[in-house]
Order: structure tokens, then sequence, then C-alpha cells
């Protein structure tokens, strides 16, 4: 019964495993929309020649030049002036995706700054203003000098896949760092021996913008040991990862983000937890780096992945996605990031408003840098959504002032003066009666609200969207007293503005009039206002002016204009879905209804995040307010489109920041979030929506969750995790095996080792519980933070389920293509023998004895002696000196060879023994394997190599079949090496030619260590040894024991996403094994007592 069970939990371990793989990758590779307009050039690369005796030969550097006409390029260069800025092309990238940044960039300088608004502006937080609290500036109306753009060339080399190209990847961008300021010294120079006058000042630094690797590359130069004395204090970096490499599988790879990412913590003093230890003498006080990350459609870089968090201090750069980016608010894919037109124009204009108007070069104040950084590229919206609990920004400012007296208070949040409206538009003022109002035109009105009534009964926030400009199309007051409106002056004593703290929020496309006059739909809004009891203290009013109509001779006018205000109770915007309502509606779809008169701003709180658990939301319009229409049920919304303005959905993610969707109706749900991870911080995973819906109309709302999009993001998030999970189920599975051999029992195949393993409660608790609480024990001795407990668990076990299914899968099919293998191989074998008998004998003979003859040569005989020796010599010069892959792959085969030999000679026995039971007693039917006796013919080499030679007592049968279990586990382990070892593999070919260089240390050590495990003898009398510790002779440590270690420490890997971190733990059990084999040997051989790790050495 036990046997039934642990084969229905294997089926639906795999079937779930196959589901989430098709529907997983399904939705990868389903087509993405952005949103995103192209970029249009005319490009021109002029080649930066470097010293004729320089030692980068297969690297370059490009100048970027704008324009259609042909230049001189070397009289270009000689005039050389203006700003540096090297670009840095990441994985497989190419210098001329330079050019939509440098374009966009020459354009922006030629047509001056950007059109100054009105709206809220984001600024530095305390933390990032740090000990000075000064940051304020104001941007050029033109700027002061042009950007040069220059591009490293890299051939295109994938960076991301191989330690040691990235290495050298870093080396040339220093090189090139230093020949760009050399090179605008020789310009310099060469001018003023022509005596053509020189203007400005030499640049001191380039500024480095890197996309996806070279945003790495970019801060690794920074700390790297040639680099010069502070020629780099600005980086910004597109789609980059920080945290750790996003192919996370080579040793050297993972080791040197490790090495940079420590140099960086030291250069600023920040330790591993992301505390404020900032020094402002620290080594690297002066640079200021910008993460700015894709969101959700970025697949190749996830969010979490493009943070700063713990390596730069937030005193010194931020992360922003570009969804929550001011002008953008896009998610675009890891290319697009380069020339999408919205992200692009936002980050030129940026770079140039870095120039101090003086010296037309860089800042060098890190604070002023960071701060046109935040308000350049932050929205103003508040980072997560709660907007009633956060402090206010207008009482902070307003503090101290007697807003209730007589004197006039200065605001923050007022307009210009320069930006005035005409008294003779304005009509009489409106007072309004109800907590919500709606504005429907431009009409030139004010409308007075009273505080004290409208804002009682608990209704106390006062919030309002709209699609006006602010100061030239709307203006809001808070007023301590009712004044007449012929006395009415914005600048009284008796008012304060606050128009300013209008957020904006992107905004759909605007509806289109078919002809002057004529009814539209309602627009989007495209700003929000609220204000908080505490900015209201000491005040009676709240005005919201409009502007009058704008009329031009021969244009129609606006086609709508449109404002809602509302005073709310904060206890009726919030609503909140529980973790099993929300996991419920997978299977069925929830609806919740909103009646007319509903609050203007609804809160949604979902108990999972969609980051792991996308939402397939929709918002459909039920009334709005009209009675007896005469329409059909379906025409309502129709309808109500002219009365009622669309839905925006806001979604807030911790890691990700916002996402807006404007003009809402229905969309799947997706945060680019980090949930459930080991490095999560505390606190409840969840995400937070917000709606600013039409309070006139009734909606209905409906979601469930996407599961394929649950299966894209669980693939795209955890896969590494579950990489590092397999290798430990393998460690685990082989732990199953020496556990037998230690007990004298048949040493269990892999496939009954992963069965077994996933008995409930034991031993899936001791292989997949009990490391998870390692690792929250590894968190408290390093004073950690504790991950979420629940989603934690949850996702982790979930993880390992399914590389449970995906280990059963590899097993599965590589006893399919095994037992092919054997058949045809017993097949041909058997009509060999056939057509030997049939062929002429003298002629057979003779070709029989050439091959004899070869086969007796001494070299040939004494290869084949030492067959494992070969091996591994082979496969240790392929690791030190070609590629680690290669060798890998020679144990791989050898591994696979061993499982060929030893399965067809199970086979052949089995045949034999059947043949002679059937001759013996006709009767006899089947197939049977315990009688089977070694049969009377010598062996070849590798068959030697593969069986058992120590215990002729037990059945031949047995010794082939746990010979091939035993090759099987090694396989697998091997295997996963080799392909984890797959990207290097491909960057090494691509470099064929170009310049040889051996393999890092790290990786041929630590691959050496893992050809040692079972590659001399793949048999398991040579690998489960046992040995005791030299300073504790009592104490036995067994090769299971080894393996269960193993398999912890892969575990852990896994759940740490660097998968790479179980090459450790092979390399070490190899050479353990290895290690007590040699003494082991050494021991027979001077005739001391040894252990063996078998209780027997034969079958009883």
């Amino acid at each position: 019964m036990e046997e039934v069970k642990s084969k229905v939990r294997v089926g639906i371990v795999v079937a779930v495993t196959v589901y989430i793989a098709f529907v997983g990758i399904g939705g990868v590779l389903r087509p993405v929309r952005n949103g995103c307009v192209m970029t249009y050039m005319y490009p021109t690369y002029i080649l930066v020649k470097g010293p004729e005796n320089a030692s980068w030969t297969k690297y370059g550097i490009y100048l970027y030049h704008e324009g259609w006409k042909k230049i001189d390029f070397d009289e270009h260069l000689k005039m050389l002036s203006g700003v540096p800025v090297l670009f840095i092309p990441g994985n497989g990238g190419s210098y001329k995706q330079v050019r939509s940044l440098a374009k966009e960039s020459h354009l922006a300088y030629s047509t001056g700054s950007m059109e100054r608004t009105f709206y809220q502006e984001a600024s530095l937080t305390h933390k990032e203003r740090g000990l000075d609290m000064d940051s304020s500036f104001s941007l050029p109306n033109q700027y002061p000098a042009m950007l040069n753009w220059f591009a490293v060339d890299l051939e295109g080399e994938h960076s991301a896949m191989d330690g040691h190209t990235l290495q050298e990847h870093t080396d040339y961008v220093v090189y090139a760092i230093h020949s760009i300021l050399d090179r605008y010294k020789e310009s310099h120079d060469a001018r003023a021996r022509e005596n053509v006058v020189v203007s400005g000042d030499l640049p001191r630094s380039v500024i480095l913008v890197g996309h996806s690797m070279g945003g790495f590359v970019a801060r690794a130069a920074v700390v790297h040991p040639h680099l010069r004395k502070h020629v780099v204090q600005t980086i910004i970096t597109l789609s980059s990862p920080h945290q750790s490499p996003p192919v996370a599988l080579q040793p050297s790879l993972g080791s040197y983000f490790a090495y940079v990412n420590g140099q960086w913590r030291k250069g600023y003093q920040v330790p591993v937890s992301g505390a404020a230890n900032y020094e402002p003498d620290a080594f690297l006080s002066h640079v200021v780096v910008i993460s700015i990350s894709g969101g959700a459609n970025d697949y190749q870089v996830r969010s979490h992945l493009a943070t700063l968090d713990g390596i730069v201090p937030p005193t010194n750069g931020f992360t922003i996605s570009s969804t929550g980016m001011r002008n953008v608010w896009l998610s675009m894919e890891h290319q697009t990031i380069l020339w999408c037109n919205q992200l692009v124009v936002q980050v030129s204009h940026t770079i140039l408003s870095l120039l101090d108007r003086e010296t037309a070069q860089p800042s060098h104040g890190r604070q002023r840098r960071l701060a046109i950084f935040a308000k350049m590229l932050r929205n103003s919206l508040p980072q997560n959504l709660d907007w009633i609990a956060e402090s206010s920004q207008l009482s902070s400012h307003t503090n101290g002032f007697e807003r209730a007296s007589g004197s006039q208070a200065y605001s923050p949040f007022g307009c210009p003066k320069n930006v005035r409206w005409s008294d003779d538009g304005f009509e009489r003022d409106l007072y309004i009666e109800k907590p919500t109002f709606a504005v429907l035109a431009m009409d030139g009105r004010r409308r007075w609200l009273d505080i004290m009534k409208l804002g009682s009964n608990g209704k106390s926030y006062f919030v309002l969207v709209t699609n006006l400009v602010p100061c030239s199309g709307v203006r809001i007051h808070l007023w301590s007293e009712r004044v007449n409106t012929s006395s009415d002056d914005p600048l009284s004593r008796r008012v304060i503005e606050v128009t300013s703290k209008l957020i904006q929020v992107p905004s759909g496309a605007a509806p289109k009039q078919v002809e002057p006059g004529s009814q539209t739909e309602q627009p989007p809004p495209s700003a929000i206002f609220w204000i908080s009891p505490g900015d209201m203290e000491g005040f009676r009013f709240i005005s919201v002016s409009v502007a009058p109509r704008p009329t031009v001779s021969g244009r129609p006018p606006p086609a709508a204009s449109m404002a809602v205000g509302q005073f709310l109770d904060p206890k009726e915007v919030g609503k909140e879905f529980s973790p099993l309502a929300f996991i419920f509606s997978a299977y069925s779809q929830k609806d919740i209804v909103l009646k007319e008169d509903h609050p203007l701003v609804l809160n949604l709180v979902f108990g999972i995040s969609l980051g792991l658990l996308p939402v397939k939301f929709s918002l459909s319009t039920a009334s709005c307010g009209i009675k007896d229409s005469g329409l059909p049920s379906g025409d309502v919304g129709g309808l109500c489109k002219l009365r009622c303005f669309p839905p925006v959905l806001l979604a807030w993610d911790a890691t990700s920041g916002l996402h807006v969707h404007p003009s809402f109706h229905s969309d799947t749900i997706i945060v680019d979030s980090a949930p459930a991870f080991w490095s999560s911080l505390p606190g409840p995973e969840k995400t937070t929506v917000m709606l600013l819906v039409d309070p006139h109309c009734a909606y209905k709302m409906s979601y469930s969750i996407s599961l394929t999009d649950g299966a894209s993001r669980f693939l795209l998030l955890y896969s590494f995790q579950m990489l590092g999970f397999c290798i430990a189920i393998v460690f685990f599975a082989l732990m199953r095996q020496a556990r037998a051999w230690e007990l004298d029992i048949p040493v269990t195949s892999m496939l009954t080792a992963a069965e077994y393993n996933l008995r409930l409660p034991m031993p899936f608790v001791l292989v997949a519980v009990v490391p998870i609480f390692i690792s929250l024990f590894i968190s408290l001795l390093n004073s950690q933070p504790f991950p979420p407990l629940p989603s934690f668990l949850a996702v982790s076990l979930s993880c390992y389920m399914v590389a449970n299914g995906i280990i059963v899968l590899l097993i599965l099919l590589s006893q399919l293509i095994f037992y092919v293998a054997t058949v045809l191989c017993v097949f041909f074998k058997r009509r060999c023998q056939t057509w030997e008998r049939s062929f002429d004998n003298s002629y057979w003979s003779r070709a029989t004895n050439i091959f004899s003859g070869f086969i007796l040569l001494k070299v040939v005989r004494a290869l084949k002696l030492r067959a494992g020796f070969v091996k591994i010599l082979t496969a240790v010069i392929l690791v030190c000196f070609v590629h680690p892959a290669l060798g890998l792959s020679v144990v791989t085969v050898s591994h696979a060879l061993c499982c060929h030999n030893a399965l067809s000679s199970y086979v052949t026995a089995s045949l034999r023994n059947h043949r002679k039971r059937k001759e013996s007693n006709p009767e006899a039917k089947g197939l049977g394997d315990s009688d089977v006796h070694m049969p009377q013919k010598s062996l070849s080499a590798t068959e030697k190599s593969c069986s058992s030679s120590s215990d002729l007592a037990k059945s031949y049968g047995d010794i082939q079949l746990e010979n091939f279990h035993h090759s099987q586990g090694l396989l697998l382990l091997h295997l996963l090496a080799t392909l984890m070892f797959g990207p290097s593999f491909v960057t090494w070919v691509q470099r064929i030619g170009l310049r040889h260089s051996f393999p890092l240390f790290l990786d041929s050590i630590l691959c050496i260590g893992v050809i040692l495990h079972g590659i001399g003898e793949p048999k398991p009398d040579f690998n489960f040894s046992s040995f005791y510790l030299p300073s504790m002779p009592g104490i036995e440590v067994r090769l299971s024991f080894i393996y269960m270690v193993a398999g912890y420490f892969s575990f852990l890997s896994g759940l740490a996403l660097t998968p790479y971190r179980a090459f450790y733990a092979m390399a070490a059990v190899g050479v353990i094994s290895f290690a007590s084999r040699v003494i082991q040997r050494r021991n027979r051989e001077k005739g001391e007592p040894y252990h063996y790790s078998r209780k027997h050495s034969h079958r009883r």
C-alpha cells in the first residue's frame, strides 16, 4: 500500500511540474505590450584610436555623432568639447545601442530643457539627504554644454555567462575611461597649438551609463585598483543586475559579483544588513548610482536583482522602476529600455540637468546630483499608497505660521506670480452642499466647500481628481473665513494656496470630439489631490477655482474637462482580501459590487503578492444614476461613459515600486516583486491596489488568479532556487543509496530513492523542512531579519516539490535512453554473432588477428589497464587548460558508458539465464536474475571498471544492477554540473580565435574536486567508504552523512539564489571520497586494518 501511495505522490509531482513548465514557458514566450514609442536617428560612429602600443586590440571605443552629413573624423575629434558620457553595452550587446540616448541628448541640448509644469515634484527623503538637509535647486532653461557619447565595442561577448569575460570587460572599461579623458586633453592641446580659441575646463570625470551587465561592469570599474581617483562620480544603470548574476551558475562569476559588492560596501562603509552607516570621507562617498529597472516585463533582470539595497546607501543612490518614472509609467522588456522614447528622453534631460551653469561640467556636489535625479526621475505619488497614514507634507511646511490669524502665510505649493487668469471670465461663486461634487466644463467658477460642515461624520479627508492643468486650469486654496467674490484675491492674507499639491498621474487617450460643442466621453484624470485633517487645521473653507474656457478664433474649445472632489471617511476606503479567499478565486471568480455614491478612492489589499500570483481584474460600469433610459442593459455602459470618468488603477510593491494602469477596465495586474525569498524583508507580503473611481457610477469588480501568469512568474522568480534544490535532491538520493550499502541491503534505484524522500512525515521533514529551519537559524546568527514565514515555507516547499518532479523526469528519461540503447546493443550483438558464423572463417580470422595485434600494443594495453587514470587525466587537462565544461563532459560520458555497460551486462545475463531455465524446464516463464552467476568469460576493461570484483559470491545480475543504479546517480549529479557550465562554454566558443585564456583558478580547482567523485571506479564499493575523525577516533563518518551535509548545503545555496555554490559541496564530496580511498589503499598496502563501509563483504 505504501508503494502505491509513493507512486501516486510521484505521479502528482511530475504532473504539476509538467503543467508549470508548459504553461509557464508559454506565458514567458507570449508577446508583451509595452506602449513605447520608437526613437529615430541619423547615426555616425567615429572610431577613437588608442596608442599604438595598446594591449587591447580586440575591443574598441567609438564616439557617436548625430547627423546625415559627412564629416572629417580627425577634425571632429580635434574639436572635441563638452561632457564625456561612456555607454557600456550588456550581455551580447553592441556599441551601436547608444544611438537612442545619444540622439535624444543631442536634441535636448538643441531645444532646451523640458517644459515646466506645476505639479508636485518629488524630493529627497530624510535618509537620502543625510546630514546636509539643503537640497533645493532650480533647473536651467538652457543646458550649458552638450554631451559627447562614447561607447565601448566589446565584440558582443556574453559577459553574463562567464566570469573571465566579465573581468576582461571591466579591465577594458578602465582603460577606456582613461583614454577618453586623455583624448580631451590631446584635443585641447592641439587647438591651443593652432591658436584656436579654447573655452571651458577640461573634464575631470566621465559619466557611466550601462545597460544590463554593462551597469555592473561600470560599478566594477569604479573599484578597480588601476582606476584613477575621482574620474567617475555618476553611474546610471539600465536594467542591470547588482545583487547577484542573472545567470548564477558559474562559481567564478558569482565570486566576482560578491567581491565587487564587498568592495562597494567597504567603500561606503555599508554593512550587509543595509543599516545606515555612511561616512562622508569614505572612498566612494562622491559616487552617485541610479539603478533603473524595467519592471515586470523584463524577464532577464528582475527588479530584485536590480535593487541597490545593501550595496549603495540611500545618501548615494536609489533604485527606480520604469513603471514609476516620471513621464514614463511603462514596464518594458530588457532590450526595449534602450530605445523606448519616453524613457530615453527623460534620462537624456536628467543627465543634462546635472551640468553646472558656471563650469559646464557635472556638479561635484553629491547631494545636488542625487536631488536632481530624484526630481527628474521620481513621481511624487506616495510610494506605499497608504496616503491616509502618511504624514502630510503641507503640515511640515506650514508649521509655525498662524494660519487662522490675519497674517499672510507662505505656501511652497502656490503658483508662480506670472501665471494669472483674466477676471473677466469669472462668474458667481458656487457653494457646495454635498460631500461629492463634479466639474464638467471650464466654467470659470470658484467652488466653496465648508470643511466643518462637509468634513463631519468622520469624512475628514478631501480628495480631488481632475484632468485640468494646475495653475493655468485649476487652483486650490485653503481659507480661514469666507470672503465675497468682489474681494477675492488668491494672494490675500487670509488664504494659503495648495495648487501644486496636485500629483500627476498618467492619463489614457483623450476622447475625440466629433464637432465643436458636441458631447464627448469623460476624459481620464491626469492629476490627484488629497489633503488630510492636519493640513486643514485652522482653516474653514476649501476653494476649487476652475479657469474660464479659453477661446481662440478658428479653433474648437477643449473636448472635455473634468474634476471630481469628495470628502470621505478613511474607514470606508479600505478592503482586504484574505489569502484563502484570494487562492479560491483561481477556481471561482469573485465579484464585488460598488453602489453609487461610493468613495472616490478605494484601497484594495491582496493577502498574497501579485508578483507571485497575478490577478485578472476587471471593472465594469453597472449604472450611473440614469433611470428609465430605455436602452438595453448592454448599452448602459456606453451612456455612462458620458457621465463618469475612466477609472485609474495604481498598484504598489516594495521591490518594484509603482505600477499605473490609466483608463482601466480589464487587465492582468502584475507587480515585479520578490516574495518569499530568504533575503526578503520581514512584514506582510501584500500588494496594495488603489482605485480612482467615479462616485456617481456603480461598478462591478471581478478578480481571479491568472494561473498562466502565475506559472510564468514562478519559473522566472524561482528557477535558480529550484536548480539548487535539484542538486540537493540528487545528493539526498545518493545518501539513500549509500545508506543502503552500509546496511547491507540492495542499493536502491534513483527513482526509488526519490520516491522514498517524498514520504511523509519522514524522511520528507528531514530533507525538505529541516534545511529551511537551518536557514532561519543562520539568519538569527547573522542578526538578519526573518523572511515572512508563511509564504517563505509555502514557496520553498513548492519549489522543492517541483525540483523533485524535474529530477524524476530526468531519471525516467535517462532510463528510457539506456534501456533503448541496451536493447539495440543486445540485438546487434546477437546479429553480429550470427554474421560471424556465416562469414568465411579465413577472412574473419585474418580481421581478428589484425585487431588483436592492435590490442596487444604496449600503449593500448597500458591505457586499457589504467582506463580510470586516463579519464581523470584527460578531464583534469581539459578543465585546467581548455574549459571546465569539456572536462565535466568527459566525466558525464564515462558515467553514461558505465550505466550502459552495467545494464547491458544485466540484460544479457538475464536472457542467458532465462534461456537456460527454459531448456531445463520448458514450462518455466519469466525472467529471473537471482540465480544468475558470473559467466565464464573474460571481461573488458570498461566492464571491469564498472563491475564489482570484491563480492563474487553475489549474483552477477545483482552486481550489475547496483552498478547501474549508482552510476545513474553520479551521472545525474555530473550532468547538472556540466549543464551549469553550459552558458560559459557558449561564451568560450564565441571567443575562439580571438585570444586564448586559461580558465579561472576557482572554476578549475572546484571542477577537479567534482571529477574525483566516482571517476576512477564508478561502483558502490569504491565510493561508499567511511573513516574516523583524526581527533575523535570513536566517531565514524560515513559517506551517507557526507551526502546529507552536501545536500543541505546545496539546499541552502538554492534558497540564497546562488546555485553555483553547490559546486563547493560537489568538490568537497569528491575530495573526501577520493582521500578516504587513498588512505584505505595505503593502509591495505601496509597491512594495517581498515574499515569497510559495508557490514558484510558478501550476501548471506
